[in-house]
């Protein structure tokens, strides 16, 4: 059995007094086990942090991007290892895998340009003989916590933007699925980036409470479930620390009548349920815009709905595959229960699915349930697997407020042929990233990612310009050469442009 350790700068590995277990969830065995750090860890990490971090904000920009060129180079050149060994962990198809590493990569490829995205402002002749400029500069040393459903894309958006910035990097990916994270940790090192700008710290939340706490530490980027999220964000704040916290969503998809049903159920099938539904910019919600409209979308749902493929993470032929553990998969199939007993139509029934010869593997079927209500507590929360709720709304007014209203502002999607309608709905729906007939609106690597009320708990998002903004302080410079001769001006008085 593997044991996974941490990548920090002179850890010699071994004797740690505590662990968790990795599992295969295609089979329900476990496959590995994860030391979990504690504090003597993590003040490792940060000295080797502390000692790399300074030479590389002072190395120019051109080559920093350099290394992230060549790390580029390398993921491209591993990328099916890294796809296969991500999915063993996670469980996710290996395309899908492979998707979860380019989304990332493509962030890398932004950040080979942070010459470009680094460049300050400049005002000549602000006054008389005065010139105004700016620069951006690294904070020190950043962190991100990252969850288990994209244990490569999340990782990818945090460190290669705070790296590109100047900024040494302590990472604490999920104990659920940490070996992706430690090879994407590798190979930065083998892309030419010293010792100490990238490290590995495993463990769960007396790890997370120390990085929160440490005083050299001075930003955290965290992804997860919005009750941790608003957690970090209030204990790294109070620490002093730039706080970026990505919470829980409940994405919504709004079909117009005048929609093309059969785009709509290939698009939902796929944003309902794939990777299991574990993603935070999935599609659970569907919103069909009168009745004749979810009467003629149900009717096309169950079948397609009955046709996915479930199946080992392996098999190329499977839509998705099985959750990342056991105690997720009870935790969907006691969601849906709780959708039953609220009240909801349940049209298809996923618990109780077994694949031959995986029968202690972590499956489970895709569920669909149609006269879910918005004081049910199944529509309210975020379920985080295969399971679709049909909300109908009556007009394209309630279609408007119902995700507006939702404790969670991540995504939404609207379905329409009706540019008029789609603009109005961009417009003024209260979320924070909008889908015109894109039922996953993640946004390319040049603009950016981040949700709105629950979603999100910072003021700045991930990746794109934000990022650069996140992991980067200003400073502005006013400066003056004078001729040497008397100015004759008041040093007592506030000094003015004029």
């Amino acid at each position: 059995m593997r044991t996974i350790d941490h990548h920090i700068v002179g850890h010699s590995g071994g004797g740690a007094s505590r662990s968790h277990v990795v599992f295969d969830p295609n089979t329900g065995q476990v496959q590995a086990t994860v030391a979990l750090g504690s504090q003597a860890e993590l003040d490792k990490a940060v000295a080797a942090a502390k000692a790399a971090q300074p030479d590389w904000a002072r190395t120019n920009p051109q080559r920093r991007a350099r290394v992230m060129f060549k790390y580029k180079e390398l993921i491209e050149a591993n990328m099916e290892e890294l796809a296969h060994l991500l999915s063993s962990e996670h469980g996710k198809v290996i395309a899908d895998a492979r998707g979860d590493v380019q989304r990332g990569l493509e962030v890398i490829e932004y950040a080979c340009g942070i010459p470009q995205v680094l460049k300050g402002e400049y005002t000549h002749g602000a006054g008389p003989g005065i010139d105004v400029y700016s620069m951006r500069q690294p904070l020190g040393i950043g962190a991100g916590i990252t969850p288990f459903n994209f244990p490569a894309m999340i990782p990818m958006w945090m460190f290669g933007m705070a790296i590109a910035c100047g900024n040494a990097f302590i990472l604490k990916p999920s104990e659920r699925d940490p070996s992706v994270p430690m090879r994407l940790a590798e190979l930065f090192r083998e892309a030419g980036a010293p010792e100490g700008i990238l490290q590995v710290v495993n463990g769960d939340k007396e790890m997370v409470d120390a990085i929160l706490d440490h005083p050299d530490i001075a930003a955290v980027s965290f992804v997860g479930s919005s009750d941790i999220a608003h957690y970090v964000y209030k204990r790294g704040v109070a620490a002093g620390k730039r706080v970026q916290a990505m919470g829980g969503a409940k994405n919504h998809g709004i079909v117009m009548p005048d929609a093309d049903l059969d785009q709509v159920v290939n698009e939902l099938s796929g944003a309902a349920f794939g990777s299991a539904g574990e993603r935070c910019m999935a599609l659970p919600v569907v919103v069909p815009v009168g009745d004749k409209t979810a009467e003629a979308l149900k009717e096309k749902l169950i079948p397609a709905i009955e046709a996915l493929r479930v199946g080992v993470s392996t098999d190329a032929e499977a839509h998705y595959g099985p959750v990342v553990t056991a105690e997720h998969k009870a935790r969907i199939e006691n969601w849906i229960q709780k959708g039953v007993d609220e009240g909801a139509e349940l049209v298809v029934d996923g618990r109780g699915f077994t694949l031959q010869g995986h029968e202690k593997g972590f499956f489970i079927g895709p569920s669909l349930f149609d006269h879910v209500t918005t004081d049910m507590e199944s529509y309210q929360e975020e379920i985080f697997g295969p399971v679709l709720q049909m909300v109908r709304a009556k007009d394209f007014e309630e279609a408007v407020r119902l995700p507006s209203d939702h404790q969670y502002g991540n995504g939404v999607a609207i379905f329409t042929r009706n540019g008029h309608a789609a603009r109005e709905f961009a417009g003024r729906v209260n979320v924070g990233m909008v889908g015109i007939n894109v039922p996953i609106p993640v946004p390319v690597s040049y603009h950016t990612f981040g949700g709105w009320k629950r979603s999100a708990f910072g003021d700045t998002n991930q990746y794109g310009t934000e990022g650069v903004k996140f992991w980067t302080k200003v400073k502005t410079v006013t400066q003056r050469w004078p001729d040497g001769s008397p100015t004759g001006e008041n040093a007592f008085v506030i000094p003015t442009m004029g």
